[in-house]
C-alpha cells in the first residue's frame, strides 16, 4: 500500500488527503438536521469526559509525534551528511575500505590509515586534468578538536572565504573552524593523538591563529587547520621542500622530500575530467572514489532501513487506530444513555449519530495536531544532539511529507470510528434509558 501510494503524483495524493480530511467535516454537518446543534452538546461531553478525552488525545499525539519524527529526521540527517562531502569533489587514497577512508578525510573520525608516496603523489599532482591536489594530514589534536595539515588553497577551497582574518602563510599560523574555543591571534599547542588534552604528549610547537572559517554546517567548524609541512615537520618527517626552501607554505612539493599523504583530496575543471581520474586512478596502488557515490550508497541502506521504519510506524498507528477504536467503543457505551436520552426526547438517530462521530473525531484531529507540534519540538532536541555528537549540523524539520502522513493517519482514523458511532444509535433505546 505503500509502495502504491509513494507512485502516485504528488498533486493526486494531496488532493486525495485534502478529501479524505474534509470528508468527515462535510459527513458531519449533512448529518445534523435544521434546528440542531452540536457544539453545546459536544462541549459537556467533553467536560464530563475530560480525563478520558485528555487519555485518547495523548495516545494518538505519541503516535503521530513518532511517525513524523522519524522521518524528519532521517531526511534531515541525509541533507546533513550531503551538506558536509559538497566541498570534495574527488579523493585519491590507499586502496581499503571507501566508507572508512571517507569518514576519516571527510567528516574527521580518527581512524588508522596508510600512506600514499610521493610518486603517486606527484602523478596526480602533474595530471593534465587536475585543477588542485591537496595532501591532508592528520593525527594531532588540541582541546578535543582535530588538527588536519593541509594548504592554503584547501582553506579557501573548504570556506569560500574566511570570516576573520587571513589564510595561513608560514609553518606557526592557523586556521579554526567557527566552533574551536580559540580567538584571533590567540596561541596554542597541539598535542598529537586525540582524546584527553591533558594525558596527550605535547609537540613543543607554538601556532597563533590567524584567520577563522564560517561556519560549514560540517565537522570541519570544529577543526583548526595548519600547514601540512608543520604536522610533518613535528612528527619528525621531511616537510615536502628542499633545503633550499623560501618559507612559503603549499605546493608545489618535492618528490624527493616528501613524506606521504593518507588522502588527496582532487579538483577538476568538470565533472568528465573527475571521471577520468577516478577511473585512472582506480588500481591496485591507489583508491579514487566520489564521496557522493559513497554516500548515496549510504542512503540507499538508510532507504531500507527507513522502509523498515515506516513499515514499523505504520503497524504502530495501526495499532493506535485499533486501541483508539476499542477505547471509543467503551466510551461510546459510557455515552450511550445520554444518547438514548436525545433519542427519547425526539432527536433523529442521525443526529445522535453525527455527535457520537464528531467527538470521537474532534479527539483524533486534536491529537494528530498535538502530535505535530510534539514531533517538530521533539525533531528539534534530537538534532541538536545529533549535531553535537557527529558535529554534523542537522537541521530536521517537518515538512510536507510529514503533513500527509499525518492527514493519512488522521482520515483512516475517522473512517474507523465511524463503527462505534454506528454502534452507539443501534442500541435497544429502552435498555440504554435503563441502564
Amino acid at each position: 500500500m505503500g509502495e502504491f501510494w509513494s507512485t502516485l503524483p504528488g498533486n493526486l495524493r494531496d488532493l486525495v488527503l485534502l478529501v479524505l480530511l474534509l470528508a468527515p467535516l462535510g459527513l458531519s454537518l449533512a448529518l445534523i438536521p435544521r434546528g440542531y446543534s452540536l457544539w453545546p452538546l459536544l462541549r459537556g461531553l467533553f467536560r464530563r469526559h475530560w480525563g478520558l478525552s485528555l487519555v485518547f488525545t495523548g495516545l494518538i499525539a505519541v503516535a503521530v509525534a513518532m511517525s513524523v519524527g522519524l522521518t524528519a529526521q532521517e531526511r534531515g540527517l541525509r541533507e546533513g551528511m550531503a551538506r558536509s562531502a559538497d566541498k570534495f569533489d574527488l579523493i585519491i587514497a590507499p586502496p581499503g575500505n571507501e566508507i572508512t577512508t571517507m569518514l576519516a578525510t571527510v567528516y574527521l573520525h580518527p581512524s588508522q590509515m596508510q600512506l600514499l608516496g610521493a610518486d603517486i603523489y606527484d602523478r596526480v599532482a602533474q595530471h593534465p586534468l587536475v585543477a588542485s591536489a591537496t595532501p591532508l594530514a592528520f593525527g594531532d589534536s588540541y582541546e578535543g578538536a582535530p588538527v588536519v595539515g593541509t594548504t592554503p588553497g584547501f582553506v579557501t577551497h573548504l570556506s569560500d572565504g574566511l570570516a576573520a582574518g587571513r589564510v595561513f602563510k608560514t609553518e606557526d599560523e592557523a586556521v579554526i573552524g567557527t566552533g574551536v574555543a580559540l580567538a584571533l591571534g590567540e596561541e596554542f599547542e597541539p598535542v598529537h593523538g586525540t582524546g584527553n588534552h591533558d594525558e596527550l604528549d605535547e609537540h613543543g610547537a607554538e601556532l597563533t591563529v590567524t584567520g577563522i572559517m564560517p561556519p560549514t554546517g560540517s565537522p570541519w567548524d570544529n577543526a583548526i587547520l595548519v600547514p601540512v609541512e608543520q604536522v610533518w615537520e613535528v612528527h619528525a618527517l621531511p616537510n615536502g621542500h628542499p633545503l633550499d626552501w623560501g618559507g612559503t607554505v603549499g605546493p608545489p612539493f618535492d618528490p624527493a622530500s616528501f613524506p606521504g599523504t593518507p588522502a588527496i583530496l582532487v579538483t577538476t575543471e568538470s565533472l568528465w575530467e573527475a571521471y577520468s581520474l577516478r577511473n585512472e586512478f582506480s588500481t591496485t596502488e591507489t583508491m579514487a572514489f566520489f564521496p557522493g557515490t559513497v554516500l548515496a550508497e549510504l542512503h540507499a541502506i538508510m532507504g531500507d532501513i527507513r522502509s523498515v521504519i515506516s513499515t514499523l510506524t505504520i503497524v504502530t498507528q495501526a495499532l493506535v487506530a485499533v486501541s483508539v477504536l476499542a477505547g471509543l467503543t467503551i466510551l461510546m457505551r459510557l455515552l450511550a444513555r445520554r444518547v438514548a436520552l436525545l433519542r427519547a426526547l425526539g432527536a433523529p438517530k442521525r443526529f445522535a449519530f453525527a455527535l457520537s462521530w464528531s467527538f470521537a473525531t474532534l479527539m483524533i484531529c486534536a491529537g494528530a495536531a498535538l502530535g505535530l507540534l510534539l514531533g517538530a519540538a521533539g525533531t528539534a532536541v534530537v538534532s541538536d544532539t545529533i549535531s553535537a555528537q557527529t558535529q554534523i549540523i542537522v537541521t530536521a524539520r517537518l515538512g510536507w511529507d510529514e503533513f500527509q502522513l499525518a492527514a493519512g493517519f488522521t482520515s483512516a482514523a475517522s473512517l474507523l470510528s465511524l463503527l462505534p458511532a454506528w454502534i452507539a444509535t443501534t442500541r435497544p433505546l429502552v435498555e440504554d434509558l435503563r441502564a
